[in-house]
């Protein structure tokens, strides 16, 4: 019977392998295919961030914007009604100059706006509907028609030299409301279907129209030659809205 010799195996070493243990290549954990080394955390770009540098590392502002409003607080912001563009000292200064129509000063509604109307024509829907009446789309849409037929008549008396808009239409239309919302709110308390009503009725009506008038021969060319057509066209816009508070 022949003898079996034990003969260890032969490995050659090669340049890319300087452990030719083939028990420490055996017990070596298998790594997936394709993997990237793994890399220190001192080689991570983000943890190389400096923070001081932060704020000269930052892109310039946009579209004109200043470097202030970046890091700006709270403090720097306008307020909010200017940002929506309401002025509300320019609609206390023209409601003020409303409720004296005496001493009505034109300059005041020189520059037209509708936050002042919008919250007369609301008070004045909110009055009508402590009353028991529902009219504010009543009240929005008789405003939209009454500038568009001031508008139109206004025009047609002027002619070409006419220079009233629409949107001073509405402005004026709705700043002359004030003497009829306060009707709305005096009504509340004053019985209907009177003579007192119907009284005080004709005072308020008369009172918007001559506010009204006035402000359109001051403030619109070629208005001073039509004053009589152009305080009837008013006039019957204000004994519309007027009807609402007395029926």
């Amino acid at each position: 019977m022949a003898k079996q010799f034990n003969v260890p195996p032969v490995i050659f070493p090669s340049g890319n392998n300087p452990n030719p243990n083939p028990t420490a290549q055996r017990n070596r954990p298998a790594t997936a295919p394709f993997q990237p080394p793994r890399s220190t955390p001192s080689s991570l770009p983000f943890m190389s961030f400096d923070i001081g540098t932060a704020a000269t590392s930052l892109p310039p502002p946009l579209y004109g914007a200043s470097a202030t409003v970046i890091g700006g607080g709270f403090e720097d912001e306008p307020p909010l009604l200017e940002e929506l563009g309401i002025n509300t000292k320019q609609i206390w200064h023209k409601t003020i100059s409303i409720l004296n129509p005496f001493k009505l000063n034109p300059d005041l509604h020189e520059h037209a706006d509708l936050s002042g109307p919008f919250i007369f024509l609301m008070a004045f829907g909110l009055f009508q509907l402590l009353a028991g009446k529902l009219h504010f789309g009543i009240i929005l849409g008789w405003v939209t028609v009454s500038a568009l037929f001031l508008y139109v008549v206004f025009n047609m008396l002027a002619g070409r030299n006419g220079n009233l808009d629409l949107y001073r239409c509405l402005s004026l239309i709705g700043y002359c409301m004030l003497p009829i919302v306060i009707l709305s709110a005096l009504s509340l308390f004053v019985p209907q279907g009177g003579v007192v009503i119907f009284a005080v009725t004709g005072v308020f009506v008369v009172w918007s129209t001559r506010v009204c008038t006035r402000l359109l021969v001051e403030l619109a060319s070629c208005g001073d030659e039509h004053r009589g057509l152009i305080a009837y066209a008013c006039f019957l816009i204000y004994v519309l809205f007027s009807l609402l508070v007395v029926f």
